[in-house]
């Protein structure tokens, strides 16, 4: 029997070294949580736009699609508390760049 590619410690360690280099919620500290498939980040929400309490909120959700061998990214939708398919890409680093620019403010409200 084989064993599921992710979650692994080589990747989440990766994921959070690359997350300091974000251009949006720069003065808190996000959290990468391994999650079945993937990784879920999470952090205090100092805008207050998601919750005013400034309580902590998840960010994206990372899974990895073994089949396709892609990178599905997810926004969460804090209307409808769920989450949403963003993007799909080859590698890891692709997800870490886009998640990190985030220009349109989807993931780091």
């Amino acid at each position: 029997m084989r064993l599921p590619a992710h979650p692994n410690d080589l990747d989440k360690k990766r994921i959070e070294r690359a997350i300091k280099a974000r251009k949006r919620y720069r003065y808190v500290t996000p959290r990468v949580l391994a999650t079945e498939g993937g990784y879920r980040i999470e952090s205090a929400c100092c805008s207050r736009n998601v919750d005013p309490e400034g309580g902590v909120v998840d960010i994206a959700l990372l899974l990895f699609d073994a089949e396709e061998s892609a990178w599905q990214l997810f926004r969460k939708n804090h209307g409808t508390r769920l989450w949403e398919l963003d993007s799909t890409h080859d590698r890891l680093k692709e997800v870490l760049d886009l998640l990190n620019d985030d220009s349109e403010r989807k993931f780091w409200q």
